[in-house]
């Protein structure tokens, strides 16, 4: 073969194809809390990292961010939209677009955080409004309103899902009395398939998707149902009451609270864990029969997660707990057991990723960012510093991306320098 052919074949293998993109989300790498990211401090100096840039003009929103092509995505509310925001890599806004419409009651703010997938980015709205947007132009490729088209129902606060992809199909949770969960081609939003209804609001949760024994499994969280579906043909394969497993004394306290869920799940060689905020506590499930069952294998009552979300890390799951919507403390619990590792106060409860087994924790009442060493013997906050801009609670999870890490407050995004020198 000639020298020029070589190079033009080298250069043809070296373009990735659509299905081999990387997909940037929601909660890290598949949606696990935990980052790949290495070379990042292990202390910070005494007021926090280095700024790098900060955007402070934002639509109002709980988002957290996703990448792409030198960019970096969020959403936002203003006025009855959500807003798809493209930033670049210095902090100034490319575009914006409106793509759907806002929750219009309790906490409007949007929080979908954008699924990224090379030049289309994929959002849902409060109103449970989805769209494909061109990463680059900010032009919306498709949109449809899937809540309404497929008879969706909402709980109190809306819908909060992140979209997911899985090759060409996108799944998405309307709930409602005639379906649960639907999956559209990614590139037009036509139907695939749509399971059973569950009779049951959405959750506040972006699911999962896994392997087990084989079988791929979407696995997500409804008001009242911790489920699995067969993505191959749109089956529920099964669900487990999350209601069931309190007394009846226990749920008579709870009232509607009992259906107020908004932890995306972690999965581990063949378990599922689920955790819920307000007293409700945790459930770790075995899937078994190749992937057809689910049994409960242990309960908690001590970590019960508000919406800060949970990670695992070398066997041991970290979180923060509810005593009431303003404090919690934060948790560590065996994964195999359930165990309670150290249950230890610290400023407020909050959002927590994990990388190189630190925890990266941001305190949703003061807004202290914290950095904890992952380990099971004691709680203990290496370094911290304090945000002092943007507005309302500090709900969004933080995200670390190319050694930087990001926070947001509202309408202020910050983005610090975290690289180890």
């Amino acid at each position: 073969m000639k020298t020029s052919s070589l190079l033009v074949l080298a250069f043809i293998l070296s373009i990735p194809s659509i299905n081999a993109q990387t997909i940037s989300e929601w909660r890290e790498e598949n949606r696990t809390g935990v980052s790949s990211e290495t070379g990042l401090l292990k202390s910070w100096p005494e007021n926090g990292p280095d700024l790098v840039w900060m955007s402070k003009d934002l639509p109002k929103g709980n988002s957290s961010v996703s990448f792409s092509n030198n960019t970096l995505f969020l959403t936002g509310t203003r006025e009855t939209n959500d807003i798809l925001v493209a930033i670049d890599s210095v902090g100034v806004i490319k575009w914006q677009t409106p793509y759907g419409r806002a929750w219009n009651e309790s906490f409007p703010e949007s929080r979908c955080t954008p699924t990224v997938e090379g030049d289309r980015v994929y959002v849902s709205s409060g109103l449970g409004d989805l769209a494909c947007v061109d990463a680059i132009s900010g032009t919306i490729v498709w949109s449809l309103k899937a809540s309404e088209i497929y008879k969706g129902t909402f709980g109190p606060w809306g819908i909060a899902e992140s979209l997911l992809l899985d090759g060409e199909k996108l799944y998405y949770t309307p709930g409602g009395n005639k379906t649960t969960t639907i999956a559209l081609e990614k590139s037009t939003g036509k139907l695939l398939w749509k399971t059973e209804s569950l009779n049951d609001i959405p959750g506040y949760v972006s699911p999962i998707l896994i392997e087990n024994d084989g079988k791929k499994l979407l696995v997500n969280v409804s008001g009242t149902y911790v489920f699995a579906v067969d993505v191959s043909n749109g089956t529920i394969v099964w669900k487990i009451n999350h209601v069931d497993i309190y007394t009846p004394t226990q749920l008579a306290s709870k009232g509607n609270e009992a259906t107020i869920k908004c932890v995306t799940p972690l999965y581990h060689e063949g378990r599922v864990y689920v955790t819920s905020g307000y007293n409700q506590g945790g459930v770790m499930l075995q899937i078994t029969n190749a992937g057809n069952n689910a049994s409960i294998v242990w309960t908690d009552s001590v970590l019960d997660v508000h919406h800060g979300g949970a990670v695992l890390v070398n066997g041991f799951i970290y979180g923060s707990n509810w005593l009431n919507n303003s404090n919690g403390n934060w948790i560590c619990l065996d994964w195999n057991t359930g165990k309670k590792m150290y249950d230890e106060k610290w400023k407020c409860k909050g959002s927590l990723i994990a990388a190189e087994e630190m925890l990266y924790i941001y305190d949703e009442k003061t807004g202290y960012v914290g950095l904890v060493k992952a380990q099971p013997e004691k709680f203990e906050v290496i370094s911290s510093f304090k945000i002092t801009e943007g507005t309302g609670p500090h709900w969004m999870h933080p995200v670390i991306h190319k050694e930087k890490l990001y926070i947001r407050h509202g309408i202020a995004l910050m983005a610090y320098d975290i690289k180890e020198k």
